[in-house]
Parts: C-alpha cells; sequence; structure tokens
C-alpha cells in the first residue's frame, strides 16, 4: 500500500463515517498521511482525527477510534493505533503484494483508474469568457472534476465560437438562470491570443488542446512549432509515444506466445523479479495517479495532469530501456517478462486515462 492508497483509504472510512451518520462533520477533500517520526508508532501517521474533532464535535480521541474501527482489516494494513490527543497510527502488512495488487487494480478500473467520488453529487457550476484558452480550460476542468464525482455544467459568457466543436467542446442543453451563471466559478486563464480557428490551423486539435492546458492557467501558453516535432523534447509526443510503445509490447509478446494474464504459464518458471529502481519509480508515480487527480480538480488546473502523465511517460521509458518487457537475444518468456508487460500495460492505461480527461487522442501507434 502506497501513501496515496492508505490516504484513500483513510478518506473512504471517513465517507463511510459521516455517510451513516456517525460521524457529522464535512468530508475533506483530500486526507493527508506522512511518515511517522521519530518515536512514534507504525509506517506512517494522520492527524485528519484532530481536524474533523471541532466540526463533529467530538474529542478527537473519539473521532480516530470511529475511523480506526472502519480502516482496519483494510487490504494491506496490519494494524492501526491511537496515540496523543488522537493521531492514527498505520503500520502496513509487510506480507502484501503491494506492487502486484497496483498493477491489477489499474488493469480492473482501466480508464477510469484514479476517478473518485470524494465529491459525489455535488453540484459544480464553470463559466468561462468567450476565449480559446478559457474555453479549453473550463471543458478540462470540468473532465477533472466530473471524474471525483461532482455534477458538472460549464457555461460561456457569450455564445460559443463554432470553431470550438472541433476541440471536441459542447455546451449542456439547457440554459442557466443568471443567478447560477453569476454564482459559477470563472475559469480565466491568461489569454490564448489567437482564435481556435487560427490555432487548429496550424497545429490540429491536439496539439493545440495541449499547448493550452499545459502551462499553468496564470502563464502565457507558448504556442510554438515545438508543438508539432515528433521527438521526445516534445513533452505531447513523449506521452502519446509512451503511450503507442505500451500498446507495441503488448502486440510483441502475443507474436512470442505470451501475455501479460497473472498466473499464465510461460516458457520458464521462474518466480516474478523483485522491481528493480526504475520499475519502483514507475509504480510510484502510477500509485500517485488518483491524488494527481484528486489534486488537479481541487485546483482547476489540468497542468497538474500534464506535467504528471509527462513524468509518467518518462518513468517508463527509463523502465523499458533498464528491464525490457519482452525477451531479447536467446531469453524465453519468463515470469519476469510477464509481470514487466502487466507493468507496461498499467501504464499506458494510465497514460490513455490522463489524456482523455485532457480531450486528447491517445493512438496505439505513432
Amino acid at each position: 500500500m502506497t501513501p496515496a492508497d492508505l490516504s484513500a483509504t483513510v478518506l473512504h472510512a471517513v465517507r463511510r463515517a459521516v455517510d451513516e451518520h456517525v460521524l457529522r462533520a464535512p468530508v475533506p477533500a483530500r486526507v493527508r498521511v506522512e511518515r511517522t517520526r521519530p518515536g512514534g508508532r507504525g509506517d506512517y501517521a494522520s492527524a485528519v482525527a484532530l481536524q474533523l474533532a471541532g466540526p463533529a464535535a467530538l474529542t478527537a480521541r473519539e473521532v480516530a477510534e470511529i475511523l480506526r474501527d472502519r480502516v482496519a482489516g483494510e487490504p494491506g494494513i496490519g494494524r492501526v493505533e491511537i496515540t496523543g490527543p488522537g493521531f492514527l497510527n498505520f503500520t502496513l502488512d509487510a506480507t502484501a503484494d503491494v506492487h502486484g495488487a497496483l498493477v491489477a487494480r489499474v488493469r480492473a478500473q482501466g480508464l477510469r483508474y484514479g476517478h473518485g467520488d470524494a465529491r459525489a453529487g455535488e453540484p459544480v457550476r464553470l463559466r468561462h469568457a468567450r476565449e480559446v484558452r478559457a474555453a479549453v480550460t473550463a471543458h478540462a476542468v470540468g473532465a477533472l472534476v466530473r471524474s471525483q464525482g461532482a455534477l458538472v455544467h460549464v457555461a460561456c459568457d457569450e455564445a460559443p465560437d463554432p470553431d470550438w466543436v472541433r476541440l471536441g467542446i459542447s455546451y449542456e442543453a439547457g440554459a442557466p438562470s443568471a443567478k447560477e451563471i453569476a454564482e459559477a466559478a470563472g475559469i480565466r486563464p491568461v489569454p490564448a491570443g489567437a482564435t481556435a480557428g487560427e490555432l487548429l490551423g496550424r497545429f490540429g486539435p491536439d496539439a493545440t488542446r495541449w499547448g493550452l492546458l499545459r502551462p499553468a492557467g496564470h502563464d502565457r501558453a507558448p504556442l510554438g512549432d515545438g508543438l508539432l516535432v515528433q521527438g521526445e523534447d516534445n513533452p505531447l509526443f513523449l506521452v502519446r509515444y509512451a503511450h503507442a510503445r505500451t500498446h507495441a509490447l503488448t502486440r510483441g509478446a502475443a507474436l512470442l506466445g505470451f501475455t501479460s494474464a497473472p498466473g499464465e504459464e510461460t516458457a520458464e518458471t521462474s518466480a516474478p523479479e523483485t522491481p528493480g529502481a526504475e520499475a519502483l519509480a514507475l509504480l510510484a508515480l502510477l500509485a500517485d495517479h488518483p491524488a494527481v487527480l484528486a489534486a488537479a480538480a481541487h485546483h482547476r488546473a489540468p497542468d497538474r495532469l500534464a506535467r504528471h502523465l509527462e513524468a509518467v511517460a518518462q518513468a517508463f521509458f527509463d523502465f523499458h530501456d533498464a528491464a525490457s518487457p519482452l525477451p531479447v537475444g536467446d531469453e524465453k518468456p519468463s515470469a519476469a517478462h510477464r509481470t514487466r508487460l502487466a507493468l507496461a500495460e498499467a501504464t499506458g492505461t494510465v497514460l490513455a486515462g490522463g489524456l482523455s480527461l485532457l480531450g486528447i487522442d491517445a493512438p496505439p501507434y505513432l
């Protein structure tokens, strides 16, 4: 279990306690966990009970006891203890196959891996000016907030530009009232300095969206010819190339007669290898993906997701170069290759899901 997994598990426990009317307090957007300090107990600790005690009209220790009962026994957690005024201390289950469980979770959830229900049913209204970067950003923010369970409505201050349709932008039926528009959160990035038609003519839809979303909203979007460079110095190409490469590995494995299916017999029966440093770095980024989506939605910052996808892509190539998922030379397919292939495929799923939230295509061939 990673820190991101543990944070999500505790947050789920808070939500369950609130839903069961055992705890009457607002559910936080995120639960912070950190390494236990010297002299503390367990592997990780959280002060969430102290945070919720006031709104819940309970002591922090009472809140901690409520959460402990709902976290204890969860997969990957060995023991939960309460220390001091109400700190939760977690000892992880050292016998759990943390890495295999993470890859299996990505495999099971597919493109929805990282989506959550922290804002389930919450109505969110967004509005933006009649400007292409504002429109693209507002709709990307809408997609991120929806990924956390909210009900989102995006509106433009004026009649939309017809060219926005070519960027995948559409609007929900039913005009909001003047009061709803006035109360909507405004999305106001630095303007692009060009129209949608001009940008589409130069870059096409995918590079235009990436060029508008990759910089932070308060920074100018540097819309240059680098967006079209077919090389790893272009972050968009790097991300999409990494995604396409994961599909190529799956096709290559099929030609060699094996897949990443758990438990599949291979020509060699060696035990799965211990992940190397490059694999661990990639696994950590995949484990962080749910927290990145939640933070990008909370801060209305699609650029956070774009930068995360770049980091995942770079870590994938580091992993790929250090330990090939396909047999090399006279090697026979083994359990180690199957495990590496599963990690590569999980990476491709995360990249495709992230690009989808940004409204960008993730082709299997590039």
